[in-house]
């Protein structure tokens, strides 16, 4: 969740939205030891991580991953290493044109042993441009004032997505399974209001829009991009995965404005995968429809939502989760979840939701305290193999890296396919 700051994290960390779309090292046919397939079962494994790899400057991420050194990363590859997933979505991880800190990120932290983890390698990996940190010109908080210098007050609110400079916050994949590039859609320019039906918020004051109709008519939906990246595994058809980061619904005033988005976020996948529902969406090279019908899919990331307690819209996630294509009653669980929320109390204490099934160590006080917000949904038919969150119990093995590297656990789910 942008904005909030882990009281477990050893690392200073700040703002950070963008993302960056360049290839790995050279295809191979090939698997390296210990590559896709390793686990027990055989399956296959995806992974969300909101891995807090953001920094309160651009180009701050890049130096800090020139050298093996970092603390705060050593711990994230440590948490990515003992789970070793096949496909994995990170959250929070700034973007950069060239994609070198994602490349960085890779040779000196993920290819070396942490604590004892074996490396894991990606072969392939993709990354895209984000709306967060990218100014829109116009008053997008209604301040009275248009904040178009990066790193100035306000200036994140007034971004299209909220960020003290392009790339913060950004997304990235990395996969041990070739990525079809060339059937990739990305839903950055997507405008909020072409979504039929859209929450746009309305300024409870005067009964009037919040938003201008000037700015309406640029105002994208997504605060960081929608992606649909069809990622090639076995002989089968390709799975989709489905990414995104919607903006927290808090940091607004009366109106609302960030549940509403968070709302409509999290509707535009619930969207794209139902054929009823997708044709009014478009992507940013003008191709029209949602997923075709009979994709197999895996919908990933930070939602920020929980669908039971916090600050968010009630529907927000359930939408998704109801979705016709969602098998959306999985419910991933830790042992370290109720045991943080038993011990850290405040909020927590006054939650209806189940602690087991909590992905984020939140404050507790005032709150909202720790929620269930970073999901990985597959498309019904998938079989699952098992699901969960790493979230060790204190003082098992990778429960200091967990805590270390980011306020968010990593979530992930086995399938079985060919």
């Amino acid at each position: 969740m942008p904005r909030t700051r882990s009281r477990t994290r050893c690392a200073a960390l700040a703002l950070s939205a963008a993302l960056a779309c360049t290839p790995a090292a050279s295809p191979a046919a090939h698997a390296d030891p210990g590559g896709p397939g390793d686990h027990a079962d055989g399956g296959v494994r995806f992974a969300t991580f909101n891995a807090s790899l953001n920094r309160s400057e651009q180009g701050e991420l890049i130096a800090d991953l020139s050298g093996p050194g970092d603390e705060q990363a050593q711990a994230a590859a440590e948490v990515i290493q003992r789970t070793r997933p096949d496909v994995l979505l990170v959250n929070e991880f700034d973007y950069d044109a060239r994609g070198r800190a994602a490349e960085l990120f890779q040779r000196n932290y993920l290819s070396r042993p942490q604590n004892g983890a074996e490396p894991i390698r990606y072969r392939y990996r993709y990354t895209a441009p984000s709306n967060t940190g990218v100014a829109s010109g116009l008053d997008l908080n209604n301040d009275g004032r248009v904040v178009t210098e990066p790193g100035a007050p306000g200036y994140g609110d007034d971004a299209y997505g909220f960020g003290a400079f392009p790339g913060q916050y950004g997304m990235a994949v990395y996969s041990r399974y070739p990525v079809d590039r060339e059937a990739v859609r990305t839903f950055q320019t997507f405008r909020w209001a072409d979504m039929p039906g859209a929450m746009l918020p309305t300024d409870p004051a005067t009964g009037e829009d919040f938003y201008s109709e000037k700015e309406q008519r640029v105002l994208r939906l997504s605060s960081k991009s929608h992606w649909d990246v069809p990622v090639r595994i076995g002989r089968g058809r390709p799975v989709h995965l489905l990414a995104s980061h919607p903006t927290p619904p808090s940091f607004d005033g009366p109106e609302q404005r960030n549940v509403a988005r968070n709302h409509d976020e999290n509707r535009f996948f619930a969207d794209y995968v139902s054929p009823h529902r997708s044709g009014y969406i478009y992507d940013d090279r003008g191709r029209r429809g949602g997923l075709r019908p009979g994709a197999r899919f895996v919908i990933a990331g930070d939602l920020n939502a929980d669908p039971n307690d916090g600050d968010g819209h009630p529907r927000a996630t359930l939408q998704l989760m109801e979705a016709h294509r969602v098998n959306g009653g999985l419910k991933p669980a830790s042992e370290g979840a109720p045991q943080a929320a038993a011990e850290q109390g405040g909020a927590n204490a006054e939650h209806t939701g189940d602690p087991a099934y909590d992905t984020a160590d939140f404050g507790d006080v005032p709150g909202p305290g720790n929620l269930r917000v970073d999901y990985v949904l597959p498309s019904r038919g998938l079989p699952v193999r098992g699901t969960g969150v790493f979230w060790p119990a204190a003082g098992d093995p990778g429960a200091q890296a967990a805590a270390q590297a980011s306020d968010h656990r990593l979530v992930w789910l086995d399938l079985r396919l060919r």
